[in-house]
C-alpha cells in the first residue's frame, strides 16, 4: 500500500483515484472546485478543497510525506508547471505530471516533474493500433522502441510449440504468457503448445512485432 496525493480531479484524475481505491493505496484527493471534490470521496481516504499553486496550502498537506504525487491537471498548463515545481521544492519523493504534449513535457520534467504521461496521447496510439488489425486484442507501449501486444495465435503458429517455432531466435521477441478464456498462463517454455483458441502476450521490439504479424 501506498501513499498518494493526486491533485487535479477532472475526467483523468476522477479516473486515478478510482483505480487507487482498487488497488487499496492511500489517496488524499486536491481540486479547487468544490463538485470534483465531491465526486471522489467515495474513493479517496481524504480531501481537500484548495489552490494547489498556493505554496502555503501545498505545505499544510504534508507532501514530504506521501509516496508519489499525481499532478493529473488537465485543463490549464501553467497552474500545472506551477503544481509541479512547488512540490520539487516542498520535497516531494516522486512527481508525476500529466501532459499533452511534448513541449508540456520538456518544461515539466525540467521543473520537477520525474515522470511525464500523456494520457490522450496514449490512447490514441492504443486505439489507433488496437482497430486497425483484427487478431491485436491489446497493447502496451513500454517506451519509444519496446511495447507488450496481446495477439492471437496466427493459423500456422498453432499446436506448434515455441522451440519449434525458435520465435526469439527467428523474430527477436519474447512470449511472454499464453492466455485463455481470460487466464493467463505465464509458465512458458521451448516445449509450450500454442492453442488456436488461445492468445499470446508478446514483447519486444515494435518494428520487429510489426514485421512478424504484419502489423
Amino acid at each position: 500500500m501506498k501513499s498518494v496525493l493526486l491533485i487535479g480531479l477532472g475526467r483523468f484524475g476522477h479516473h486515478i483515484a478510482m483505480k487507487l481505491d482498487e488497488l487499496h493505496h492511500q489517496i488524499m484527493a486536491v481540486d479547487k472546485e468544490e463538485r470534483r471534490v465531491e465526486a471522489v470521496l467515495p474513493y479517496v481516504t481524504n480531501a481537500q478543497i484548495g489552490d494547489a499553486t498556493n505554496e502555503d496550502f501545498l505545505c499544510s498537506l504534508g507532501v514530504r510525506n506521501f509516496d508519489v504525487c499525481i499532478v493529473a491537471i488537465g485543463d490549464n498548463f501553467q497552474n500545472s508547471l506551477e503544481t509541479t515545481s512547488l512540490l520539487k521544492e516542498l520535497g516531494a519523493k516522486v512527481v508525476v505530471s500529466r501532459a499533452a504534449r511534448d513541449v508540456h513535457a520538456k518544461f515539466l520534467l525540467r521543473n520537477g516533474a520525474d515522470e511525464v504521461v500523456y494520457p490522450e496521447r496514449q490512447l490514441a496510439d492504443w486505439t489507433a493500433i488496437r482497430y486497425t488489425a483484427d487478431h491485436i486484442l491489446d497493447y502496451i507501449e513500454l517506451d519509444g522502441e519496446h511495447a507488450i501486444f496481446e495477439i492471437s495465435v496466427p493459423n500456422g503458429w498453432v499446436e506448434k510449440t515455441i522451440g519449434q517455432l525458435d520465435i526469439r531466435k527467428k523474430y527477436d521477441i519474447n512470449i511472454m504468457a499464453l492466455k485463455h478464456n481470460g487466464v493467463m498462463n505465464l509458465r512458458i517454455s521451448p516445449d509450450t503448445y500454442l492453442p488456436k483458441d488461445d492468445t499470446m502476450l508478446v514483447l519486444g521490439d515494435i518494428k520487429s512485432i510489426q514485421k512478424c504479424f504484419h502489423i
